[in-house]
């Protein structure tokens, strides 16, 4: 289990350079519908509000958190600032 301690913060300008496998993270089909409607509040508060959220996820190193406005969400990803894009099946958590 990954733990808040082992999470490496990146900044957006790097998520480009990370590489990113094609397995989805949550387990649970619960899990995943809890995560679409969190990202439409990230993307709803950063439209309105230029709030900013932070994204826990996974790629091939381990786990990571980026701090970043959402801009877009489509069936497979999250688009942020700079055209950025993080694979939706990686996103373990949005706070």
């Amino acid at each position: 289990m990954m733990t808040k301690s082992n999470v490496q913060t990146v900044a957006k300008e790097q998520i480009k350079f990370l590489k990113f496998p094609k397995e989805e993270v949550l387990k649970k089909n619960q899990a995943v519908a809890n995560r679409f409607i969190d990202l439409q509040r990230a993307l709803s508060l950063g439209n309105l509000e230029r709030e900013k959220v932070s994204i826990f996820f996974m790629d091939t190193q381990g786990l990571k958190k980026v701090e970043t406005t959402v801009w877009g969400i489509t069936d497979k990803s999250v688009i942020l600032k700079q055209g950025t894009i993080i694979p939706l099946e990686r996103i373990v958590s949005i706070a």
